[in-house]
């Protein structure tokens, strides 16, 4: 009766931080963790990830710096530039670009820029943006699990480390995975709802004048010295972040113990790139406060700060259960633990959080480092409920209306192409994993 009434806690703080929505999901984590305590399960700050909530408030400190600079206006024009080459390829260009800057950025707060963008040019091209915007916020997310300094990653490569899977390894296997997995979906998407021209929501809105035409901003913005050079440094210090953590790698051993370990380098790289950009771009470093990135990803730190420790203190207080329950079940269905991440996640709405309550517990029962390499991109799946920031950022977005959520909650444009991007992206990683691990 005790345990239903904790994992009861445990589910319902969960649902009361998806109904209050942004930082409210890490105020409801705490709210859990208070009452599993009185309930009689033993809280430690030792289940609050730091390292991870580290790593996010760095790496937002820099990327707020960047944007500040001008930086995130100048790759949205990159961005913009590729996406007008081929309007009506959006539906494969919209997830290359969102992947490729969430993978540099480590955070999916970039994709936020860019989704009004894939809207016009779809509208552009005639062809029905639910289609680019539901594979680009999937791919957006799919890049967490394969970003050098997303904290979800470098958690993963703590944990995968003394198992004999360096930090190169994963990110070979990870990236491949999750990039070539943007492709097939795609193509599914892209065969997702009526034609724009066909679809009687968006007839019924242009009828009404609730449709505005497609806006060209190519020709109204001019990169600035600044907004160049912030995206430069940004781009150098995530280079010298690989290639650190390449040379204190257990597999080189070129520099052995190192006085300044991998967690701790990202986090001093990322906010000394921050201070670099506001020097040299001659910023107000108080200004980066007010930044839309700054904000969003302080937000996000708590979120996985709440969500972790509740997850977490509940699965420690239950770990020797767990082992004796999923043991031989997980050995005999290895591809069960992307099951169990990919539910998870869609309730914990972080990848950083739901690694730091599950992947430990899955290891300690016995799962192979294959198997957990693999499986690890199922906790992407943070677009089941129609909640998420950039899913609910691409909705509103979409003036055809071909972009909703309908009268059931799932069903929505972004749970198809989810699933099938997952779940490619769990066999290439065991077909790369196979081979490189």
């Amino acid at each position: 009766m005790l345990v239903a009434l904790q994992i009861f806690i445990v589910i319902a703080a969960i649902v009361l931080g998806a109904r209050i929505g942004s930082i409210g999901i890490g105020f409801a984590g705490g709210l859990g963790v208070l009452l599993l305590g009185l309930c009689g399960v033993p809280v430690s700050k030792d289940g609050i990830p730091f390292d991870v909530v580290g790593i996010i408030m760095s790496v937002i400190a820099a990327i707020s710096a960047m944007q500040l600079a001008g930086g995130l206006d100048y790759l949205v024009h990159v961005a913009e530039r590729v996406l007008r080459k081929n309007p009506k390829h959006v539906t494969y260009l919209a997830p290359v670009v969102t992947y490729l800057m969430t993978l540099l950025a480590g955070t999916g707060h970039t994709a936020f820029s860019t989704l009004p963008v894939i809207a016009e040019v779809a509208k552009e091209g005639h062809v029905r943006p639910s289609r680019p915007l539901s594979v680009a916020v999937v791919a957006s997310q799919m890049a967490i699990t394969a970003s050098p300094i997303s904290a979800a990653v470098v958690f993963m490569a703590s944990l995968m480390e003394p198992r004999g899977v360096g930090y190169i390894q994963l990110l070979a296997v990870l990236i491949p995975a999750t990039f070539l997995s943007i492709f097939p979906t795609a193509f599914l998407a892209n065969r997702l709802g009526r034609e724009l021209d066909e679809d009687p929501v968006y007839l019924e809105r242009l009828k009404k004048g609730l449709v505005a035409p497609p806006k060209n901003h190519m020709g109204k913005y001019a990169p600035t010295r600044e907004s160049r050079l912030s995206v430069l440094i940004f781009l150098v210090s995530i280079v010298l972040v690989m290639v650190y953590a390449t040379l204190i790698s257990d597999q080189l051993g070129i520099i052995s113990n190192p006085t300044l370990p991998r967690n701790e380098a990202i986090m001093s790289l990322m906010l000394g790139s921050a201070a670099i950009i506001i020097v040299v771009c001659r910023l107000k470093g108080s200004e980066v406060l007010n930044t839309q990135v700054f904000r969003s990803g302080m937000s996000a730190a708590v979120c996985v700060m709440g969500v972790a420790w509740l997850g977490t203190s509940l699965i420690n207080h239950y770990i020797e259960q767990i082992k004796g329950f999923s043991g031989e079940l997980l050995a005999g269905c290895p591809w069960l633990l992307a099951v169990v991440l990919f539910l998870a996640a869609s309730l914990l709405y972080s990848q950083a959080g739901t690694t730091k309550a599950l992947m430990p517990a899955a290891l300690a029962v016995g799962v192979s480092p294959l198997t957990a390499v693999a499986s690890f991109t199922a906790v992407s799946s943070l677009f089941v409920l129609p909640t998420y920031p950039t899913l609910l950022a691409a909705v509103e977005m979409d003036d055809t209306g071909s972009t909703r959520i309908g009268k059931y909650v799932f069903d929505h444009p972004f749970l198809i192409p989810g699933v099938v991007c997952i779940a490619i992206s769990v066999v290439l990683g065991f077909l790369f994993g196979t081979v490189i691990l």
